[in-house]
């Protein structure tokens, strides 16, 4: 994983070069709209290494976007954007025992209600860091072609017990 200040979203594969959309990565069998991308805050990154106790970075938690100052569970079942990318959030993304393979720390406990959310890519673009992020009505996802009424993607509750 490496920061960068740029990458281009691409509807209905993801980041452009990211292992989902190559159709590769540890979950590749997963249904394809909750791979596509992933989001993270980093202040809940931050927690879950001080109740850890143990250093980690956002970088470490093998998620695509970093954000500030959002809630992200609320993202789960609504249209946004990141910038003008057009994004659909599918379910929450708590981590998984590959993570503490990967890291050699224990943080699905920590990490549990702090692991971000995956969403789906409908319509592309250019991400850029510090881009905004602003929840948007089915109107105006319809207005950039995502689907809506019946069609309109059903997110993933997942449980975190």
């Amino acid at each position: 994983m490496r920061r960068v200040p740029a990458a281009d979203a691409v509807a209905g594969l993801g980041l452009a070069g990211d292992r989902y959309a190559l159709g590769g990565g540890t979950w590749a069998g997963y249904p394809d709209l909750e791979k596509q991308l992933t989001l993270i805050d980093a202040d809940a990154v931050a927690e879950a290494a001080a109740e850890a106790g143990v250093p980690l970075g956002p970088g470490d938690t093998r998620r695509n976007l970093v954000t500030g100052g959002i809630d992200l569970p609320d993202l789960v079942g609504r249209w946004f954007t990141v910038g003008d990318v057009l994004l659909f959030g599918m379910k929450r993304c708590p981590p998984c025992a590959h993570l503490e393979r990967l890291t050699g720390a224990r943080l699905v406990r920590p990490m549990l209600r702090r692991g971000g959310v995956n969403a789906a890519v409908f319509a592309g673009g250019r991400l850029v860091e510090g881009a905004p992020v602003a929840v948007v009505d089915d109107a105006a996802a319809a207005r950039r072609g995502a689907p809506v009424g019946a069609a309109r993607p059903v997110p993933r509750i997942v449980a975190l017990d």
